[in-house]
């Protein structure tokens, strides 16, 4: 999975890292918990490792262990991370409310999609970007260094640094002074 072949989501250990992970996001989304430690104790094991970073529930994810979060880096209300490859995203970035960033991905071929097989492709998203609210960020995509993408925007493609991109699909505006 994590090498981008082709892999079965139902395979018994996939499935219980996901049970796991919905477990850590059901006490992470959990209105009641408010204490900053317990957030921040919640997010390391999601994640398996410190977290320098601020998620705003609800957030959702597959499996949490095959995100990044680089130091200081936000992601507001409602953003989902399909992490079946790793997902990595900069230091100082800011992701809007209902971002969705995309790992996973499915073949193109129907009859390999009947046999219920998936793929994934790694993202990489640059430090000191900013995502505007509802932006999509598919499988497989790099967003440069001190980009910004206008929200709403459907990323499919990589996205030099520097830039302002917006659109679906999302394409070059302008540059931006880096």
């Amino acid at each position: 999975m994590l090498a981008g072949e082709l892999y079965d989501p139902n395979d018994p250990q996939l499935r219980d890292e996901r049970l796991r992970a919905r477990g850590l996001l059901g006490r992470l989304n959990d209105p009641l918990v408010i204490d900053p430690g317990e957030h921040a104790a919640i997010l390391e094991a999601l994640l398996g490792r410190p977290v320098e970073a601020t998620i705003q529930p609800p957030f959702h994810c597959d499996y949490g262990t095959n995100i990044v979060l680089g130091r200081d880096a936000f992601l507001n209300f409602g953003c989902v991370v399909l992490d079946v490859a790793r997902v990595a995203i900069g230091e100082r970035t800011l992701l809007g409310p209902a971002v969705q960033v995309y790992a996973a991905t499915h073949p193109l071929d129907a009859a390999t999609r009947r046999r219920g097989l998936e793929a994934g492709a790694p993202v990489t998203i640059g430090d000191d970007v900013w995502i505007g609210g509802g932006a999509i960020v598919c499988p497989g995509v790099t967003i440069g260094a001190r980009t910004v993408i206008g929200a709403g925007s459907v990323v499919t493609r990589d996205v030099p640094p520097d830039v302002f991109a917006a659109g679906n699909p999302c394409r070059v505006i302008r540059a931006l002074a880096p």
